[in-house]
């Protein structure tokens, strides 16, 4: 059963460097990012094995918001390799969210 990874300044790097990765930039206050847990939580168990899912809380890692310009929360980047490979920001589907990981696998 997978479970999302939480990033910090200190693994995100080791984490995000190798493969497909989603980081789900988030804070605890932002309601969009409450309305879209859910579906980062499924996308764990459905990707795990085959993608990384992970989570940035904005508030307890504002240099790594800072680092990738994230201005608005939720922002999903989409790393493949340890590059920046896509983003989306705002709350978006299920769908939208698993076809852009898709794309990269």
């Amino acid at each position: 059963m997978g479970k999302y990874i939480e990033l910090t300044s200190a693994n995100f790097k080791d984490v995000v460097g190798e493969g497909v990765a989603l980081v789900d930039f988030w804070a605890p206050w932002c309601g969009p990012c409450r309305m879209i847990a859910p579906v980062i939580d499924e996308l764990a168990n459905e990707f795990d094995g085959k993608a990384k899912i992970c989570k940035v809380n904005t508030d307890e890692a504002q240099d790594l918001a800072v680092e990738f310009g994230v201005r608005s929360i939720p922002t999903m980047l989409f790393f493949k390799n340890g590059e920046v490979a896509a983003q989306l920001i705002g709350a978006q589907s299920k769908q939208v969210i698993t076809d852009k990981i898709n794309s990269l696998l």
